[in-house]
């Protein structure tokens, strides 16, 4: 069976950084994507980053943009942020925004985006009935539970009559160190080894965790150091699709593939051993992170997979792929 893959749908981002715009002028990077009212729907992360890279002391700051599109592939892009840094919105404190991923579930668009304040990363969500005015909730897993969390992702229907969302906790070392990042830190403690873990809420407010791994790292494959969820799981009759980024011990990110039963998505029916994507162009080599594919958000569009990731975390760019090679894979290779 031929593996998938997706295939570029421009060689150059469809979406840089607007330098007149202060908030996005340094980079643009992983976003939720969502089709809805016949039109595209892109929540992004724009970073204002002056001098950074220097190591001088300027601030870094991320804040969550929209973009709208007819075809997918032009854009036009608000003026101002969906959520901004140093922002007091319902109640809650927004710090810096980052990595949004967008469900709607029944009615209402439900965001999870990470939230990091300079010390620690939480996992917040904010929803919206109309894509515009959103009502931020603050943090939905608490960090006495996990510590650091990131990569969380909601299912877009409830299961078994409970919400339920995919994440990943960093390991517990990150919970307590001041050094700086230490990429060795996720193969030092067995019970958090790099992978995604399910969550289930009857009110998005309070939360079980399941201890399980759902996804962790393939010792000898492309996705070896840790692996976390792109965007919301894709209903298909065959199960929830799911596209995940996986990172290897060189430090190159690329997408994969893999399928959950639909009734149980803690059973991994399908988990395809080649990336569907890696970075290959020079946009995706070189940038702010080097040699980086980076996806929060995809949708079904015409019977094909479309996809819209971040590029050394830099720009932004899409790929697509025919479903039905996918549809016609044997669900027996959950390794």
């Amino acid at each position: 069976m031929k593996p998938l893959r997706l295939q570029r749908v421009s060689e150059k981002p469809l979406l840089t950084p607007r330098q007149e715009v202060p908030w996005e002028r340094d980079a643009v990077l992983n976003t939720a994507a969502l089709y809805t009212d016949n039109r595209v729907h892109l929540f992004y992360r724009g970073v204002a980053h002056p001098g950074w890279q220097l190591g001088n002391d300027a601030p870094y700051l991320s804040s969550i943009g929209h973009a709208v599109s007819e075809d997918g592939l032009s854009f036009k892009c608000e003026s101002e942020p969906v959520l901004s840094p140093a922002m007091e919105k319902d109640g809650s404190m927004i710090h810096n925004p980052e990595d949004p991923r967008v469900a709607k579930i029944a009615d209402t668009f439900y965001m999870t985006y990470c939230d990091y304040d300079g010390v620690i990363v939480q996992i917040c969500l904010a929803s919206s009935k109309d894509l515009r005015q959103w009502r931020n909730h603050g943090p939905v897993i608490p960090y006495a539970k996990f510590g650091m969390n990131k990569n969380a992702a909601l299912f877009p229907e409830k299961i078994q009559g409970k919400y339920g969302m995919i994440h990943r906790p960093e390991p517990p070392q990150c919970r307590t160190s001041e050094a700086a990042f230490d990429w060795d830190i996720w193969s030092r403690d067995a019970a958090y080894p790099g992978g995604m873990r399910l969550a289930f809420s009857e009110d998005l407010v309070h939360w079980t965790y399941e201890e399980a791994v759902l996804m962790g790292p393939r010792a000898e494959h492309w996705d070896n150091l840790k692996v976390g969820i792109a965007g919301p799981p894709i209903k298909i009759p065959q199960g929830w699709l799911v596209v995940y980024h996986g990172v290897d011990k060189s430090k190159t990110y690329r997408l994969g593939i893999a399928l959950l039963d639909l009734k149980d998505p803690a059973k991994v029916l399908f988990r395809q051993a080649e990336p569907i994507l890696e970075p290959e162009l020079e946009w995706e080599r070189c940038g702010d992170v080097p040699n980086v594919v980076f996806s929060c958000g995809g949708f079904l569009r015409d019977e094909k997979l479309w996809v819209y990731y971040g590029g050394a975390d830099a720009d932004i760019g899409a790929a697509c792929a025919d479903i039905g090679l996918f549809q016609s894979c044997p669900a027996n290779d959950a390794d």
